[in-house]
């Protein structure tokens, strides 16, 4: 396992617990022996608010940075990642989005798969690349109305 999925691997097992943890990027750094900066990375790029995170900081000799689960309604959160889509969606980008939606508990696991298998590049191939990317987002924004119903 690579450092960044290590610190991210860790970071998410502090959040189970509560639904949020604190922590102090510098003593983070020296117990996984790499510089604070990684732990920067990984915070920016993983525990973002369309990941389902909001980040707080406090700087300073007692700084610390509290990562937390967004908590809201399913149709609030399915519409905001309707309204993030825009008009086109890469494959990566959407397997982001249905694994978020999964790990937040507002799809089952088969919905997800059936989500994945269904909006994968494979199911447009037919397609150019740039109509695979617009066909893409309005599908799973559909896919995303008919749960909010």
């Amino acid at each position: 396992m690579n450092l960044s999925n290590m610190i991210a691997q860790m970071i998410m097992e502090m959040i189970d617990d509560d639904g949020f943890t604190e922590i102090q990027r510098n003593e983070m750094a020296q117990m996984l022996g790499c510089v604070p900066s990684q732990i920067n990375y990984v915070i920016s790029s993983r525990f973002t608010p369309e990941h389902g995170y909001i980040v707080e900081s406090r700087r300073g000799g007692g700084g610390y940075i509290r990562i937390s689960r967004a908590v809201s309604d399913k149709s609030v959160a399915l519409m905001a990642v309707i309204n993030e889509i825009g008009d086109i969606l890469d494959e990566k980008t959407c397997k982001a989005h249905i694994y978020n939606l999964h790990y937040q508990k507002l799809i089952d696991p088969d919905t997800a798969k059936l989500m994945s298998f269904a909006l994968s590049d494979n199911s447009f191939k037919h397609l150019g690349n740039e109509n695979r990317e617009k066909t893409r987002a309005s599908v799973f924004r559909q896919m995303l109305l008919a749960l909010t119903r």
